[in-house]
């Protein structure tokens, strides 16, 4: 029998973020369990790395306040780079409603303390970009220090710095069961050793709901495939821009290497969990992708370097963080909902609070907790991408 202090479930961005921050406050004896036999084999590996504070929900932008600086300084921090490259999001408007919908986020954004992020003209879109079809481009949204970084690196990071600081990191590990002892405590039993703990921490990104059916709560949260498709080498768009996106689409690309990423939400995408790349998607996403950028036409695209990975989804497309109120001494880091690479220093952060004291001053925690489904008071968050 092993014994932890506290056991994370899942050994993805979000568990090592949270593993740094317990370690970081003291907090050693922490245990990390990974079904895999390497980290990142799940979602965060898969991740397009995008970081930006441009949201719409002030719990958001809080989330995206501590984590974004957070990885500006996280080299100097850990020791280990993330790779933070803040090239910026540009949001590009094609209507008057998205307009309206981008100011108003804008005020809220400026209100809560973002200081880089301005409206931008369609005039200024389209001489920054002359590559872009802009005829339709109104105008839209810039942020300086949103941009992108590197989830693996940020991942093992986190972990490396937990580990030689006390944490323990077990791979090849599957959690089997978790029963509740008398005391309160619980018996993780796991295909290695059964560990004995009294704060589980379930971090199993879109495995998350049959972890928490192993303490009988059901977590409304389902995977949802997304597909990423990279272009070969192209050099006919500057290497330097943002992550731009096509309000009236969703269609959004970055630079990568020395091609690009193309992303693009497919609305009739089912849930479920399928990590196959479709084929039928690359023809879907170049079509968006010519219309907004003509030289796109000419982009060579591998459709063995595209690859699919899984979102977490909840009902309201906002985690669910803390403690769970029927099963106490077990919390919840779950459905971001693809922001978890992005907010994975906050959640870190805020988990780590919660469970050391009970309380946190990065956000009001209560807007995250798992009650608010029960409650009606679900915060939809409308910039998802």
């Amino acid at each position: 029998m092993h014994c932890s202090d506290v056991v994370l479930i899942g050994g993805g961005i979000v568990a090592s973020s949270i593993a740094y921050h317990l370690v970081a406050a003291g907090c050693k004896n922490v245990l990390v369990i990974e079904r895999e036999s390497a980290q990142g084999k799940g979602s965060t590996g898969k991740s397009m790395g995008g970081v930006r504070a441009q949201f719409s929900t002030p719990v958001n932008i809080q989330m995206s306040l501590y984590s974004i600086p957070f990885y500006a300084s996280f080299e100097e921090r850990l020791g280990y780079p993330c790779d933070y490259r803040p090239q910026g999001y540009l949001f590009c408007a094609t209507n008057e409603k998205h307009l309206a919908y981008l100011r108003t986020n804008y005020d809220k954004q400026v209100a809560m303390g973002l200081k880089n992020v301005r409206l931008v003209a369609g005039d200024e879109i389209r001489a920054q970009f002359p590559q872009l079809r802009a005829d339709d481009i109104v105008g839209g949204s810039f942020c300086s220090t949103d941009g992108f970084v590197d989830p693996y690196s940020a991942m093992i990071g986190f972990m490396i710095w937990a580990t030689e600081h006390g944490a323990t990191l077990w791979k090849n590990t599957i959690v089997t069961g978790i029963a509740r002892n008398t005391d309160g405590s619980f018996a993780v039993a796991t295909t290695g050793d059964t560990v004995s703990t009294r704060t589980v921490v379930n971090c199993a990104g879109a495995w998350a709901a049959p972890i928490a059916k192993m303490v009988g709560i059901d977590l409304p949260v389902e995977p949802l495939r997304r597909m990423l498709v990279p272009t070969e080498p192209f050099d006919q768009f500057p290497h330097t821009a943002p992550m731009i996106v096509d309000m009236s689409t969703g269609f959004h690309f970055r630079p990568e290497s020395r091609g690009f990423l193309l992303a693009w939400n497919d609305p009739e995408e089912t849930p479920g969990y399928k990590t196959d790349f479709d084929l039928g998607f690359i023809e879907k996403i170049l079509t968006r992708a010519a219309d907004r950028v003509p030289v796109f036409e000419n982009v060579a695209v591998n459709p063995k370097r595209a690859w699919a990975g899984l979102y977490e989804m909840t009902p309201d497309h906002h985690p669910i963080l803390g403690e769970s109120p029927e099963v106490p001494g077990f919390f919840f880091a779950n459905g971001f909902s693809g922001h978890g690479v992005m907010h994975s220093p906050a959640t870190g952060k805020i988990l780590s609070d919660l469970i050391l004291t009970g309380k946190t001053d990065l956000i009001d925690a209560s807007l995250l907790n798992f009650s608010r489904f029960a409650a009606g008071r679900m915060i939809h968050e409308t910039a998802v991408l």
